[in-house]
């Protein structure tokens, strides 16, 4: 089941199945989540595919365990 894409905000946090904060929104781009560079340890964007978030839940976006950030 796919998440609606209008609850995804910029600023939530992104946190992987584990909980584990992978970083926070900067914003939607097409089938992807940017992330943004503020939060990254390379001070790069990176992405993560729309379809592995599972829920909105709690201000966060939570990822489902196949989740990679690219």
């Amino acid at each position: 089941m796919a998440i609606d894409r209008t609850e995804i905000r910029e600023g939530m946090d992104v946190v992987a199945a584990d909980g584990q904060p992978m970083g926070k929104v900067d914003r939607l781009d097409g089938e992807r989540i940017k992330l943004s560079k503020s939060g990254s340890a390379d001070g790069q964007h990176h992405f993560v595919k729309l379809i592995d978030a599972e829920a909105v839940r709690d201000g966060k976006v939570w990822l489902n365990g196949q989740a990679v950030v690219h």
